[in-house]
């Protein structure tokens, strides 16, 4: 039937789409190429991965039960799913940013549902093959949103490295400067020295054994600490579920979900950058490895519409973890899946044992990971590269610190785009041509002086576009004293419609004080805009268009004629 012929041609793309996104035979080849390494690779990652998720779980407000059950599940799923076989994935600092003030407003039901919105969404964008747009992000955006995200994490510690309750407040700053105020009233010591500690082992390890996985070294010597000396003072995380829980939509209120939308587009837009920002780097740290961007964030879709399902918080790629893995020595997606599996036997065998570790420990863990996440040496070199890369950097941070994570990103990328387009606009030059005697033809000396007195011509170099047209019209409309205004455009780059708008201005303009304007070398990309806006219709009719200067200037010459201007014969000019 020619109905049903054409439904199927037009399904036959979609499926061709999601197909693209499955899991593929060679994922599965990869994994079977050096298992041995990849075990390994999994288990350290899993051994860095368990403070962090605990640390990240109780910082969102909804407990570290949250976050080992998101590194657990959508760490598997993301392994499984994603686009990269070296990502590791799971609850990250960047996302408990956004989280802190959807908890607050909606409660943890609200979070698990932004969550799977999220994912809806996540799918959404890797079907209409949106991965490629990260490319356009620039490095400043990216440098000042790591530098945002490392203060804010390191603030958000702030209370639990002091041992103080968390006070209200939403804005990060404030309720850091609230809780060194109560810390001030009733020092907690024993908080205070866990969490520098651990933090200080963790950050001097890294430099003298980059190999070994200290915040796991930290965090146990602590909780021993704690449980042999007893002192008062060192909270710990508490009682945690011996296992994964069931599988459950009670969370979901469908009344709810409108007013959700908001913070669901906030998460999936972090979730989306921050991972496929990770696999950029986990790339460029091998030989070799280039990871799919639409099929990562299809993983990251998958992971976050299932990790909710099992009371775990939305997910994304860590570059952390992900460097770690790649440092190990990880090949395939097999040593993600393998850190997930690893962190899921803790969850069931060893969770009496976690519950005892103090929440002084793992605010010294984030900490430590928040300042490692600040590469001076890269931020020095943005910073000095152009007054623009800095001020875009700086704005950047300043915005992730002050506003939240998504309108901090919006907000670089707004400015860098301005700055981008103020210096190509820059570049942007209409320069007055000398007519040299060659280009006048051989018409002796004395007509070459009249010819020279009444044409002018003008060459356009670079773009004429919005942000650097109104320039060209200004200079075009102060030309005098001349019959003839010869328009050399063979170098325009490009031309939108606020250029061709300009040029037409400035045409009819001189066209109404007499001066006749003849333009030269239009090249093909340029009549669409010049021919939408009428620009072309004012010289066309005429015949005042034409391929070469040399041409242009005859043509000119022999209107001048015509008008008396300079003497002679017109024929054969």
């Amino acid at each position: 039937m020619p109905g049903h012929d054409g439904a199927g041609s037009r399904s036959a793309p979609l499926l061709r789409r999601v197909r693209a996104l499955l899991p593929r035979r060679s994922d599965i080849e990869a994994m079977r190429r050096d298992p041995r390494r990849d075990l390994l690779a999994g288990l350290t990652v899993a051994i860095v991965a368990l403070p962090l998720a605990l640390g990240f779980g109780v910082s969102s407000g909804l407990g570290a039960e949250a976050g080992l059950a998101t590194a657990v599940v959508a760490g598997a799923l993301a392994a499984l799913f994603g686009g990269s076989n070296l990502q590791v994935s799971g609850p990250t600092g960047a996302m408990t940013v956004v989280l802190v003030p959807i908890v607050a407003e909606y409660g943890p039901g609200g979070v698990l549902t932004v969550g799977m919105m999220a994912g809806v969404l996540l799918i959404g964008l890797a079907l209409l093959r949106a991965g490629r747009y990260m490319r356009y992000v620039p490095a400043p955006v990216v440098e000042g949103f790591t530098l945002g995200i490392a203060c804010v994490i390191a603030l958000q510690q702030v209370p639990g490295a002091l041992g103080v309750p968390r006070p209200e407040g939403e804005k990060v700053l404030v309720v850091a400067w609230r809780a060194a105020g109560e810390f001030a009233k009733a020092p907690n010591w024993t908080a205070a020295g866990l969490a520098a500690g651990v933090a200080a082992v963790m950050l001097l390890g890294a430099r003298l054994r980059p190999t070994v996985p200290f915040s796991i070294v930290a965090v146990a010597a602590a909780t021993v600490a704690v449980e042999v000396f007893g002192p008062s003072g060192a909270q710990p995380i508490g009682d945690l579920p011996s296992g994964l829980p069931v599988p459950s939509l009670d969370f979901l209120d469908t009344a709810v979900l409108g007013s959700l939308l908001a913070p669901a587009v906030a998460v999936a837009a972090l979730a989306a950058l921050e991972s496929l920002l990770s696999a950029t780097v986990a790339d460029g740290m091998t030989v070799g490895q280039q990871h799919d961007p639409d099929r990562e964030l299809f993983g990251q879709g998958v992971a976050n519409l299932a990790a909710p399902l099992f009371g775990g918080v939305p997910a994304t790629a860590a570059i952390a973890r992900t460097a770690v893995n790649v440092r190990t020595g990880a090949g395939s997606r097999l040593a993600a899946f393998t850190h997930a599996a690893v962190l899921a036997a803790i969850v069931f065998a060893a969770a009496p044992l976690v519950s005892r570790i103090p929440l002084a420990a793992l605010a010294g863990v984030l900490l430590a990971t928040a300042i490692r996440m600040v590469e001076v040496g890269s931020l020095r070199a943005m910073a000095r590269a152009t007054r623009s890369d800095a001020v875009v950097l700086v704005l950047t941070a300043v915005a992730t610190l002050v506003l939240d994570l998504v309108q901090a990103v919006i907000i670089g990328l707004v400015v860098a785009g301005a700055l981008a387009l103020r210096a190509v606009a820059g570049q942007a030059r209409m320069d007055r041509v000398e007519l040299r005697p060659e280009l006048l033809g051989d018409h002796g000396e004395e007509e070459h002086a009249l010819l020279a007195e009444h044409i002018v011509a003008y060459r356009i170099d670079g773009p004429l576009f919005f942000a650097g047209a109104h320039r060209f019209l200004l200079e075009l409309s102060e030309v005098a004293d001349v019959r003839v205004v010869i328009l050399r455009m063979s170098r325009i780059t490009t031309v939108d419609a606020t250029g061709a708008l300009v040029l037409k201005d400035a045409v009819r303009k001189l066209d109404r004080r007499g001066i006749t304007v003849l333009a030269s070398g239009i090249r093909p990309g340029q009549l669409r805009a010049l021919e939408a806006v009428g620009a072309l219709e004012l010289l066309r009719p005429d015949g005042r268009d034409y391929a070469t200067t040399p041409e242009a200037i005859a043509a000119a010459r022999v209107r001048l004629h015509s008008a008396g201007v300079v003497p002679g014969e017109v024929s054969g000019a």
